[in-house]
């Protein structure tokens, strides 16, 4: 397999064995890893970014629906 410049400078949180793996080292299905992330660190803290994105919806939505 070659290894695509983007490829290797892409870093994912394996769902299935719960650590980071960067894009030329995964062997898993997109379905398990979340990212691509920028860097290891935020592959690592992507589970912060999650609750954050999903925080700012919930309080957008309330305000679409008039909550």
């Amino acid at each position: 397999m070659t290894t695509t410049g983007a490829e290797a400078d892409t870093w994912y949180w394996c769902l299935r064995h719960k650590c980071v793996e960067s894009g030329t080292e995964s062997s898993c299905p997109p379905e398990d890893r979340m990212g691509p992330y920028e860097s290891r660190e935020a592959a690592a803290n992507w589970k912060d970014r999650v609750d954050s994105r999903n925080e700012k919806w919930e309080a957008e939505d309330k305000e679409w629906e008039g909550d």
